[in-house]
């Protein structure tokens, strides 16, 4: 009788270890992923589209510029979103830092008002996952040449509801009134981004980065189209702000490694 009192409190002591083992090894794992997503909610991460033709490696140059004039170095992220809507990865994607860089590029690289609005879409589905994998819930925004127009449709339409805050976008080259170098002649998308600028985030602060090579063009971007950007922005936003660069180095494929655009973007976004 002693004997089998005696397996039976083992048993009990035994299945009361077990069950606060289980408890504590939950614990600990619903713990390390709480840090996690605390950790990567005060991540603030800066994501950069490029331009028409443009890969995934237009921004390396400008990153390698930003690491060699920084402490710490920036991680670098690369995205490239499939027409259907598979993404592939490269670069760092264990990411660490306040403000590592994700480049987003996609597949149909393709020019024209009708693919910016397809490649806005694809912008949604690659932050959706992005989301997902980091946690973060806000980040700042650059954009190159149709970048920037991307964006901006990103921010007018696909943005809501999406549950994160793009708090600061840089344009640098942005053609807003596409190749029209009339002010007063509006192209349909400039149009439709002045229509729908009620949608821009108000706490939204912009830079708006033009190249001009002389007074009328930065060599692909009439200066008359890249200016057509304060129509959409200008008193709907927080600030919005416009640098004009000039010099040898202002030429439109030439603004992201601009020296004086390089230290425009360390100081605005990092």
């Amino acid at each position: 009788m002693k004997q089998i009192f005696e397996d039976f409190r083992w048993i009990i002591v035994s299945s009361f270890i077990i069950i606060l083992l289980l408890v504590s090894h939950n614990w600990a794992v619903k713990n390390k992923q709480e840090l996690e997503q605390q950790h990567f909610s005060k991540m603030d991460p800066v994501i950069m589209i490029p331009g028409s033709n443009a890969t995934q490696n237009r921004f390396d140059s400008l990153v390698t510029l930003l690491n060699k004039k920084s402490r710490r170095k920036h991680n670098l992220l690369k995205l490239t979103v499939q027409t259907n809507n598979e993404i592939t990865y490269s670069g760092t994607t264990n990411l660490h830092g306040k403000h590592p860089v994700i480049v987003i590029a996609f597949a149909d690289n393709q020019d024209g008002y009708s693919n910016i609005k397809k490649q806005a879409e694809w912008l949604r589905v690659a932050l959706e996952q992005l989301i997902i994998r980091y946690h973060f819930n806000h980040f700042d925004a650059l954009g190159h040449s149709n970048g920037g127009l991307i964006y901006t449709y990103f921010l007018e339409h696909d943005a809501l509801g999406l549950g994160v805050r793009v708090q600061k976008f840089m344009t640098l080259g942005a053609p807003f009134n596409l190749n029209n170098q009339s002010i007063t002649e509006q192209t349909q998308m400039l149009a439709d981004f002045i229509k729908y600028r009620k949608n821009l985030p108000k706490s939204l602060e912009v830079t708006a980065v033009t190249g001009a090579q002389n007074y009328s063009t930065d060599g692909l971007v009439p200066v008359n189209s890249a200016a057509a950007e304060k129509y959409v922005f200008q008193e709907v936003v927080k600030n919005y702000t416009v640098v004009t660069v000039t010099g040898s180095n202002a030429e439109h494929s030439d603004l992201p490694q601009n020296p004086q655009v390089v230290d425009l973007v360390k100081k605005t976004l990092f």
